[in-house]
């Protein structure tokens, strides 16, 4: 069994003169981010790895989450790969993910976050808001073989607020 969870980061503050890598999160990212992981910490969540982009917005959302579900940092791995807004490089970045891995968070961007979600699980969502979640298992033993699975959880801020 293979879970993956994609983690849209938060919302991102447009008040800098910084390049689309740089920008940094909004008070409203801060807020959102904190409140998505608090909720998610309640299912015990446990991965064996978690990845993100390396766009300042991500790593931050990354962060808040890491710190909130007390998980250590040696777990992260940053990959450019991550830093897509189409999918495949992210969907190539799954099927290659080592299969002594089980349950691994991934961070990064739309649409290719919404698209995955969309193709990999069986719920239909229209838009992965920023601060998103969406939890997806796949009763497979190896990340090559993920294609469809089973949508277990979205989670969305304005369901906190």
């Amino acid at each position: 069994m293979k879970t993956i969870v994609l983690i849209r980061h938060a919302k991102s503050s447009w008040d800098h003169d910084v390049s689309d890598l740089n920008r940094p999160l909004s008070k409203r990212g801060f807020t959102d981010a904190n409140l998505v992981s608090k909720a998610f910490k309640s299912y015990n969540f446990n991965p064996d790895a978690i990845y993100s982009s390396p766009a300042n917005r991500a790593l931050t959302t990354c962060s808040i989450f890491m710190e909130n579900l007390n998980i250590s940092k040696e777990l992260l791995g940053i990959d450019h790969k991550l830093y897509d807004f189409g999918g495949n490089q992210v969907r190539r970045f799954i099927k290659s993910l080592n299969d002594d891995l089980e349950k691994v968070i991934i961070f990064g961007h739309n649409h290719a976050f919404t698209s995955l979600a969309n193709s990999f699980g069986d719920a239909d969502i229209d838009n992965l808001p920023t601060s998103g979640l969406v939890m997806i298992e796949f009763n497979v033993d190896q990340w090559q073989q993920v294609s469809q699975g089973e949508t277990k959880l979205f989670l969305k801020p304005k369901d906190f607020k």
